[in-house]
């Protein structure tokens, strides 16, 4: 596995407030609105965006109370389903806690949930769907 980051997701309570901190605070530009998430135009840097705080940690198969889940997780995007399951059992040799097993996610992807030896969370994910993905690899 690389050290890159292919997007940076916030799990936000209230996406309308979150939406007007960082683009009438902030000044920053929304890329795209999917309702459930929300990316920032990122000026070639890796991606940052919203989705809902309780639907993200679900997703990643952890609370979104208490010390499980601190709002943030980093997603890993690579070129084919055997990658995620390839780097899923790299991370898993390395120590890392399978928080969701490799298989299809509910947008229609394929993905795969670990967290590292501190905690952090990263999110494993393929989709063919779109053709501007953030690969990693």
């Amino acid at each position: 596995m690389k050290a890159h980051v292919s997007s940076i997701l916030l799990g936000v309570r209230d996406m309308d407030r979150a939406k007007r901190f960082y683009t009438g605070g902030l000044g920053w530009t929304i890329k795209n609105d999917w309702g459930v998430s929300v990316f920032f135009d990122s000026d070639g840097a890796s991606p940052v965006g919203f989705y809902n705080r309780e639907g993200l940690a679900d997703q990643v198969g952890t609370s979104p109370d208490g010390s499980g889940f601190g709002g943030v997780v980093l997603t890993y995007v690579v070129r084919s389903q055997e990658r995620v399951d390839e780097v899923l059992a790299e991370a898993e040799k390395a120590g890392a806690t399978v928080l969701k097993p490799a298989g299809p996610l509910p947008w229609g992807g394929y993905g795969a949930t670990f967290a590292d030896p501190d905690g952090y969370i990263w999110s494993l994910g393929y989709s063919d769907q779109g053709e501007d993905q953030p690969y990693a690899e």
